[in-house]
């Protein structure tokens, strides 16, 4: 493979900067449903004040912003600002580099989050699993450093096809991280169950949220690897990159979320004569001396709702109270 400079009738527009355009728009969308998501988590925990998790979301949010207003930078420079010049099409700009590094800081932010999410379910049980996926994530660190300093040296967009080992390594290592935390998400969770069929319904919608964002953002890295390396001399890969941060952004957003995404439910199959709420509570209460029965017997209240770990922190909780008191003969 050549390190020579791509020369301007080398390049074919519709896959190289039609696909970094639909990569921008695909992109410009998803940084509306973090936009979304965002608002979701603050106006539902609008009195809770300022916690950890409102901070991280915003810093998430600004660096997702960035990411965007690189790519747009860089899209409007290729077809705008030099249109009809196509001798700088083949130039690396720098907002492509910078938005590499936000890229960069947007994924090693959300592993760490993922991880403290496992330290947080892995209370008063061993530790080993969550320790390892800690070291795991560390090393992973070295990855990225290395992938920024490769990005760096390249001046011209031929010179990328000699650091392809660096995207493959980098792309390969988020993937199998992704697997790895996903995994032991739904291990922590299912290692959580209760007896109660309820509380194992809300368990498996759990692991279903954390398997779903660890899939989805393994697909997008799988995909810019095989897009990579079948057709490494057109920015198709590049188009799907952009896209990662999006989609672990809205990703942890969605798991933060899920509390509130899953409680709506309840309450929607609620109104239609289903039990709904937070606790189990189902009180049996004796009818007083005196009282008449109605041909239906004594009244029953139940009350079920979902104990899911959201922004709080806290685990799952779901308890079952019972009074049943004996009525007198």
């Amino acid at each position: 493979m050549s390190g020579s400079p791509v020369g301007p009738l080398d390049l074919d527009l519709n896959n190289s900067y039609g696909a970094l355009f639909i990569g921008f728009t695909t992109s410009a969308v998803l940084f509306g449903l973090t936009n979304v998501q965002a608002f979701v988590y603050f106006q539902t925990h609008s009195d809770s004040g300022i916690t950890f998790y409102k901070i991280v979301i915003f810093y998430l949010w600004i660096l997702d912003a960035s990411h965007l207003a690189f790519i747009t930078h860089m899209i409007y420079h290729y077809l705008v600002t030099n249109y009809a010049n196509p001798a700088t099409l083949v130039v690396i700009v720098w907002s492509f580099q910078a938005q590499i590094v936000v890229d960069v800081l947007i994924i090693y932010a959300v592993h760490l989050l993922y991880v403290q999410r496992l330290w947080i379910l892995s209370r008063g049980r061993s530790k080993v699993l969550p320790s390892i996926i800690t070291v795991m994530v560390a090393l992973g660190s070295a990855v990225a450093i290395t992938l920024i300093w490769a990005v760096y040296q390249c001046h011209v967009y031929s010179d990328l096809i000699s650091i392809e080992w660096s995207t493959f390594l980098s792309l390969a290592t988020i993937c199998f991280l992704d697997m790895s935390i996903a995994g032991s998400m739904c291990y922590l969770l299912t290692a959580s169950r209760t007896g109660f069929a309820r509380t194992d319904s809300l368990v498996t919608k759990l692991m279903t949220y954390s398997l779903n964002s660890g899939l989805l953002t393994s697909i997008c890295s799988l995909s810019a690897i095989i897009t990579c390396a079948a057709m490494p001399k057109n920015f198709i890969f590049l188009g799907v990159e952009f896209l990662c941060a999006k989609l672990y952004v809205n990703a942890y957003l969605a798991l933060l979320n899920a509390r509130y995404y899953l409680s709506n439910g309840s309450e929607h199959r609620g109104s239609s004569g289903q039990a709904r709420g937070r606790d189990v509570r189902i009180n049996l209460m004796p009818l007083s001396e005196g009282s008449t029965v109605s041909k239906h017997g004594t009244s029953m209240d139940a009350d079920l709702a979902t104990g899911l770990p959201s922004g709080d922190g806290k685990p799952l909780s779901v308890s079952l109270i019972t009074q049943i008191p004996i009525s007198p003969r």
